[in-house]
């Protein structure tokens, strides 16, 4: 059985200062202590999810972008494959931005993501996005924090052009605590399947958790908005994490009033043979 969702206790409110330290990223508010319990909640969600995509799909009218951001280990890669494992993939579309390309660094900074959103019909999800260029850069000096505010303001308008074209933008920060990644890291490092993941730059970059922290804060208070909120999910546990995303997805596609729309063609009396 399916908790009931409450959407705004994640929301970050627009115009409001960020602190994550007042976010609890252990809370465990939709899952419970048993995993099949649990597990059966997410199925639930997955059909659910499933038979809205395919809506979506059908009437190519709306557009859903999914933007997953958070630290290291917070479980991108894991909430799309647990998210989505269920739905249709002619419909659904991830997008992950790294380190930019030499042609990429020759354009302006949004000109490779502006290339990635969602068409008619789609769901596409950004596993990391254009808040790198607000996050890396601001934490390591690269930019100034006049030139972030800037930025700050042009992914604003960025964002609300997508809106206006009808998207549907649903941003979710992943919020774990540095001690859920010191124990994800070691796992890692330990697992020989997995230990490929593992880059030393990583240790070098969780020595700047702090600094991480304040550039998270400082970019979801200034770019949560009406029409592209940003959310603060918990995701020390991964089932709580699926659990939330899933819902807001699902609730983000009911509140369409979505239709399958009507053949193109006059089909009455046709017989199929």
């Amino acid at each position: 059985m399916v908790k009931k969702f409450d959407a705004k206790h994640y929301l970050v409110a627009p115009g409001k200062t960020v602190k994550l330290k007042n976010w609890n990223p252990g809370e465990r508010r939709l899952s419970s202590s048993d995993r099949a319990v649990d597990a059966q909640s997410l199925a639930v969600l997955n059909e659910e999810l499933d038979r809205l995509q395919d809506l979506l799909f059908a009437g190519r009218k709306h557009k859903i972008l999914l933007v997953l951001q958070g630290m290291d280990t917070s479980g991108k890669d894991g909430t799309v494959r647990n998210v989505f494992n269920t739905v249709d993939p002619l419909g659904v579309r991830a997008a992950s931005f790294k380190a930019p390309t030499e042609e990429e660094l020759d354009h302006d900074y949004l000109w490779r993501v502006h290339k990635q959103v969602p068409g008619k019909g789609e769901i596409v999800i950004f596993n990391r996005s254009h808040y790198e260029d607000v996050l890396i850069v601001p934490v390591h000096g690269w930019i100034t924090q006049d030139e972030c505010e800037r930025r700050y303001r042009e992914i604003s308008a960025f964002e609300k052009l997508l809106s206006d074209s009808g998207t549907i933008i649903i941003k979710c920060f992943l919020h774990i605590s540095k001690d859920e990644q010191k124990a994800r890291l070691e796992a890692r490092l330990a697992d020989p399947e997995k230990r490929w993941k593992f880059r030393l730059g990583d240790l070098a970059e969780r020595k700047l958790w702090k600094k991480y922290t304040q550039a998270y804060e400082n970019a979801m208070a200034a770019t949560s908005t009406k029409s592209a909120p940003w959310y603060v999910i918990p995701a020390n546990s991964k089932t709580e994490r699926n659990l939330i995303i899933s819902s807001l997805l699902v609730q983000a596609l009911v509140n369409l009033k979505m239709k399958y729309p009507e053949p193109e063609e006059d089909l009455s009396g046709v017989v199929v043979e």
